[in-house]
């Protein structure tokens, strides 16, 4: 989902990402700058992953995906783009009461989004946004489709993010669920000489509403994650991360019999063009 986008020269410069999609990262997407260079403002990237998570639960059922986007900013710091990334969580994970699973057939996630990015001195920076999570596809009778629209608002202090994304109607697939929200909050150390960043994330999504419960269980969690980010060349980036939560049963895939929030391991490798 976005900020997920980024490579580790970007992350490094204290800049916060947003993307959020089903990203989850609080990296600016692209260092702000008074002007533009000469280069072009339109930017893409292509990651292939072990195992696609997005706040901590996995989009994949535990198994790879591939993903990429294309940004445009501009030189007055307003920024747009889009992502998109192979998905099953909408037939691995919401099974209701009754039995009907979220969407028959639901492969693929695409988001969009827009937002304005600046600094206040040299270390601080701040990012403000919106973000659509797309996810076409065939619901079953009944589902609450899974497309969800987010506004967030960041800030980064050096190598210090945090980031607050609000949810403006129906969450993930969940009715009634107006006003949940997700907080985050990260530190990335550049040790230059190596080339590497090491990451820390700790992150809470807070489901808000009637639809905060499914199935009697709790929607709302935490997670963790520690990550080491080697980059490769001027164009690619190598990361692994080991990310845990904890998800209540709400989370549990009946298909797969497993909880999408358990502890993972994953590894993934980015390009940017």
């Amino acid at each position: 989902m976005l900020s997920k986008h980024n490579l580790l020269i970007v992350s490094c410069l204290g800049l916060l990402a947003g993307f959020p999609a089903f990203a989850e990262e609080v990296m600016l997407s692209e260092e702000v700058q008074p002007e533009l260079s000469d280069e072009s403002p339109f930017s893409a990237n292509i990651t292939l992953v072990n195992n696609y998570l997005y706040r901590g639960i996995s989009q994949t059922g535990g198994k790879p995906a591939i993903q990429g986007g294309v940004d445009f900013v501009h030189a007055s710091h307003f920024y747009a783009g889009v992502w998109g990334s192979s998905i099953s969580w909408l037939g691995d994970q919401y099974v209701d009461t009754k039995g009907l699973a979220g969407a028959t057939s639901a492969g693929m996630e695409l988001d969009t989004y827009f937002g304005y990015k600046n600094k206040l001195g040299e270390d601080l920076a701040y990012d403000v946004g919106f973000l659509r999570y797309n996810f076409p596809g065939n619901y079953a009778a009944g589902a609450t489709r899974a497309d969800t629209n987010e506004v967030f608002a960041a800030a980064n202090y050096k190598w210090f993010a945090a980031k607050y994304s609000y949810s403006l109607g129906n969450t993930f697939g969940n009715a009634q669920t107006t006003g949940t929200n997700y907080f985050e909050l990260r530190g990335d150390y550049h040790v230059e000489p190596l080339g590497i960043a090491l990451g820390a994330h700790y992150g809470k999504q807070t489901y808000q509403g009637t639809g905060a419960t499914l199935n009697g269980n709790s929607l709302s969690y935490s997670d963790y994650k520690l990550s080491i980010t080697k980059e490769l060349e001027e164009e690619f980036e190598l990361s692994l991360a080991y990310s845990k939560t904890n998800a209540t049963a709400a989370y549990f895939s009946p298909i797969l019999g497993q909880n999408l929030g358990r502890g993972a391991l994953t590894v993934s490798l980015t390009r940017v063009f």
